[in-house]
């Protein structure tokens, strides 16, 4: 054979494994794009869902008469950096809260603004839930990648890692206490 078939096989297989490369490291990109815009998604009605949740508790404020704080750790968390996962259990604990205070006054549970509120946050709440499940589909997807050959040749390379379910769990951890309800 001579040289030049040679370096004409050379480059044919570099071809396909530049192509080849490109479409793993393509399939990565789209997992991560599906993955960051549904995150997108939930971290906007998370945010709502506090205002929605600040404001049930200033309608409860008023008509209740009170100064005393309902919801006080939503409040504080304004200042502090929380995941998306801490944000919703704490803003979850907080609607239950509200919801217990709903159920001791009359006038509460036949204020409008409240109603309307509560059908506000059940309508968010379906949202998040869908939300939920689309991300850590797309977690199963990308994690599937990462781990089976050979795209996980590209992600070692590229130093993508494993992405954890929306609640929290890692799977691949020793800690079978980050299962929470």
């Amino acid at each position: 054979m001579s040289a030049s078939i040679i370096v004409l096989i050379i480059l044919i297989i570099l071809f396909l494994l530049f192509i080849y490369s490109s479409i793993t490291y393509n399939k990565f990109q789209d997992y991560i794009i599906k993955i960051n815009e549904v995150e997108g998604k939930i971290d906007d009605t998370l945010r709502n869902k506090f205002d929605s949740i600040l404001e049930m508790n200033n309608i409860i404020k008023e008509t209740i008469k009170t100064k005393k704080v309902i919801v006080d750790d939503i409040s504080k968390l304004r200042d502090e950096k929380v995941s998306s996962f801490e944000l919703d259990r704490s803003l979850s604990k907080s609607l239950n809260k509200i919801d217990f205070i709903k159920g001791q006054y009359d006038e509460l549970k036949n204020n409008e603004k409240l109603n309307k509120l509560t059908y506000e946050i059940e309508d968010m709440n379906e949202s998040l839930d869908a939300y939920k499940k689309y991300y850590n589909e797309q977690v199963v997807l990308y994690n599937k990648l990462i781990r089976i050959f050979p795209y996980n040749l590209i992600g070692l390379i590229l130093k993508y890692k494993e992405k954890t379910f929306f609640d929290g769990k890692d799977m691949n951890d020793d800690d079978i206490k980050d299962f929470k309800l």
